[in-house]
């Protein structure tokens, strides 16, 4: 909401400056937007009167003026502004003025000089040249009534300040001058001048007849008869004025006192053509297919959700929002139909966007205008036609007034101790007396309470916490005490065995993952489908549908995350989180870092889908697979040792699931997507996942000094037979376990042999395999001899042979 800070101090003038009114009004909830000068810096421009304009002798489109502006002699000024002529008064820059800045940035200066041979001891002003708008059809032409020689500035008020609010739906009593001023006075203490409305004498005793069909649209309508008005009346200038540094242009004097008394007063009204009015006049609820042409030229379809005011014939006016074309008054209207009432906001909010469009009165009625003052805004309306539009045969009829469902106030009382806790700082009950005292709302006092009824036009206090608000507003949040956290606070350092979450994430982003961070609140369904968690933490209060349980796992909120990039034609997608999800725990304490059963453990999680490189030509193009993110995971570990055992979850394929082990305990899951989840979720690429706890991946061995040994290292490989379903991690785990006494220093597989089927080769039998190792050994005392070597590979043979039932192969 925009206005001019005069017309705010018309009607609450408190001793503060431009900056601290701002202030205040944010401080107290009324956020000041923005705050800007009517007109730019200019100097040197006053008003003159142009006595004589004749015809350049040396150019068509040139004037030679004589101006007076009060200096005694007149000025010669020449200027080319196709208006230009004797009587009007304009603004004139006397030599030495400086005119606003151009593009340049740099002000311009008038100084004397000569145009095709005449000299021009000035320039006459248009609005543009001033920067008071964008029109440059000519001069600016001032108010006859203008002082000649006084400074434009004072003349036009340039001196003030446009302020910009932007408020909250339940400030809806503060979408006017006045509204604002009342608040102002609040704050501040200043004297609230208060509009007297007189009445207008009624000389007829026509009523246009009114029926209201649906109370639960319309509470109260209220209208006027006035006949024999002058509607090609021009605007004032000053009302002009006021409604242009309002953000609104004029348009007729009927339409523009309408608009004035709003962003007076705060209540939206409609001027009807009384003679294009049919019949009785039915405020009702649309019916399927009634059309109505509005006054913006559209043309709409109500139905009945839609609120209309239609007479004997058609729909006139959709109601609370905007009139119809039908009855819009035109320079032929001579009598009009003055119309004032309080619509349900309810039944107003949102109607206009259904038609894409938004009004000013449609934006204040659906927040709630003043039901008690309609009688006297149409008196206020009345009184601006007859003043501006009116004519020697100008006769009103009276005020009809119909009142059908009035809204009723309803008591809310405030418990002073709880205003103290909510707020934040004590609050005494003569505090709150003396605010709402201030704010003009009637209260009763018992002991610890204050009892409010509110004023009808406080559509926005309705519970306790809404009488707080304005305690806390008037009292000052400035004041509110700087109270630090009681809260405990224990630090926890981390030892030299850990390593740091962010080393994680440095570590994942080299092999080539992207961080996501996503919202601990999940859809219900991934918890039972991918997490198989079948009682879920459930939020009291989610802040969408799709958000109303707690996360249990990571894996939910990637493969969200995929789509989103897959539906965007990514091709290549890598990405990692590292968050906290939330476990039913029986067993958790309550204190300063938990919640009383629930376990809140951190863990990270990633996800591999397209291709393994991105676009390149060195190596042939493949899909990522189970063992390439098994790598990034043992990359993860290292330099601690991962070992992987067939397992299942319920998010992953039942043949292409490991769960990781690190030193024999389960630490999580690597696999990839489950083909039904793959196929549900409607994704074009499977993807291959991970998580794992955070605190075992952080785990690190501290370094410790080791003698390296100055002996040569001896190398032998064994080629064994063991039975196709002995993996690779058994194999290494046995040959570990032999007694080498300390000699096997390392042991790696580098051959796998399968015979062809039907066609055993090479000492195999059907279903096995042969295993080529290479050992190495070593000694920190000495050179091996050839019986130690030979011992330690007996040892291992024979550990192969106990524990995986190896053979040597021949």
């Amino acid at each position: 909401m925009q206005f001019p800070e005069s017309w705010l101090r018309e009607f609450c003038n408190p001793s503060l400056s431009t900056r601290q009114l701002a202030d205040t009004l944010t401080m107290a909830g009324l956020e000041v937007e923005d705050l800007r000068p009517v007109a730019p810096p200019f100097s040197h421009i006053v008003v003159g009167e142009i006595k004589e304009a004749v015809q350049h002798p040396n150019a068509d489109r040139l004037r030679v003026c004589q101006v007076d502006v009060g200096q005694g002699a007149l000025l010669n000024i020449v200027c080319g502004a196709p208006n230009a002529r004797v009587g009007i008064k304009v603004p004139c820059a006397l030599v030495g003025a400086e005119l606003p800045p151009g593009e340049d940035g740099k002000p311009f200066s008038i100084k004397l000089g000569k145009l095709r041979g005449v000299e021009s001891q000035g320039m006459l002003c248009s609005a543009r040249e001033l920067k008071l708008s964008e029109d440059h059809g000519g001069l600016l032409e001032l108010s006859p009534d203008a002082p000649i020689g006084k400074n434009i500035r004072e003349v036009l008020n340039l001196d003030d300040t446009l302020f910009t609010l932007k408020l909250t739906p339940n400030l809806a009593h503060c979408l006017s001058v006045y509204g604002v001023a009342r608040e102002v006075a609040a704050l501040t203490g200043a004297p609230l001048k208060t509009p007297a409305i007189a009445p207008v004498a009624a000389k007829l005793s026509d009523v246009q007849p009114v029926k209201i069909s649906a109370p639960d649209l319309c509470g109260r309508f209220s209208g006027r008869i006035v006949r024999n008005v002058n509607t090609k009346a021009a605007t004032p200038q000053w009302m002009v004025d006021r409604l242009a540094r309002c953000g609104q242009r004029s348009v007729t004097a009927l339409v523009d006192i309408s608009n004035y008394v709003m962003f007076e007063l705060g209540r939206p009204s409609h001027i009807f053509d009384l003679d294009k009015i049919h019949g009785t006049l039915d405020v009702r609820w649309g019916k399927a297919g009634e059309q109505l042409k509005l006054l913006n030229g559209n043309t709409v379809t109500v139905d009945g959700e839609v609120g209309v005011i239609a007479d004997d014939r058609q729909v006139e006016s959709l109601a609370g929002i905007m009139g119809g074309d039908a009855t819009a008054v035109s320079d032929d209207t001579r009598h009009v139909y003055v119309e004032a009432a309080f619509w349900w906001p309810k039944a107003i909010a949102g109607r206009s966007r259904r038609y894409n469009f938004a009004t000013d009165a449609g934006h204040r009625f659906e927040r709630g205008v003043d039901p008690e003052l309609t009688v006297e805004h149409i008196e206020r309306i009345t009184q601006l036609i007859v003043d501006i539009c009116g004519t020697p045969d100008t006769a009103c009829g009276p005020v009809d007034d119909h009142r059908v469902k009035m809204p009723v106030a309803q008591p809310v009382t405030l418990r002073v101790e709880r205003a103290a806790k909510v707020i934040g700082m004590p609050v005494t009950q003569a505090q709150c007396v003396d605010v709402f005292r201030r704010l003009g709302l009637p209260a009763t006092q018992a002991e610890g309470q204050v009892t409010v009824t509110p004023p009808l036009y406080h559509f926005d206090l309705q519970l306790e916490e809404d009488l707080i608000e304005e305690v806390a507003r008037l009292v000052g949040y400035e004041q509110l005490p700087h109270t630090p956290p009681l809260a405990p606070v224990v630090p926890t350092l981390r030892t030299e065995s850990q390593r740091s979450p962010f080393a994680v994430r440095r570590l994942l982003a080299a092999l080539g993952y992207q961080e996501t961070i996503n919202y601990s609140f999940v859809d219900e369904r991934w918890e039972h489908e991918l997490a198989g968690n079948p009682k879920p933490i459930k939020l009291l209060n989610p802040i969408a549908s799709q958000m109303g349980v707690m996360r249990s796992s990571l894996l939910g909120s990637l493969l969200q995350v995929l789509k989103f990039n897959l539906d965007r034609k990514a091709e290549r997608v890598r990405v990692f989180e590292l968050g906290r999800v939330f476990l039913r725990d029986a067993s958790v304490p309550d204190s300063h870092r938990s919640v009383a059963g629930f376990a809140q453990p951190m863990r990270v999680a990633g996800l591999a889908a397209g291709g393994v490189h991105s676009l390149q030509w060195g190596a042939k193009e493949r899909a990522v697979d189970f063992f390439d993110v098994k790598a990034d995971v043992e990359a993860l570990l290292a330099p601690l040792q991962a070992a992987f055992e067939a397992a299942e979850h319920p998010a992953l394929h039942p043949g292409r699931c490991a769960r990781v082990l690190l030193g024999g305990k389960a630490i999580g899951f690597v696999g990839e997507l489950h083909p039904r989840w793959r196929q549900g979720y409607e994704l074009s690429a499977t993807p291959v996942l991970f998580e794992l706890a955070l605190d075992a991946v952080l785990a690190r061995q501290v370094p410790a000094l080791r003698e390296i040994s100055r002996f040569q290292a001896v190398e032998r490989d064994l080629a064994v037979i063991v039975a196709e379903s002995v993996t690779h991690a058994a194999l290494m785990q046995a040959i570990a376990s032999a007694p080498t006494a300390g000699l096997l220093r390392n042991a790696v597989l580098f051959d796998v042999y399968r015979a062809k089927p039907g066609q055993p080769a090479g000492g195999l039998a059907e279903g096995e395999k042969s295993l080529a190792v290479r050992l190495t050994l070593n000694s920190d005392e000495a050179t091996l001899t050839e019986e130690q070597i030979e011992g330690a590979v007996q040892a291992v043979l024979g550990t192969l042979q106990a524990q995986v039932g190896a053979r040597l192969r021949a």
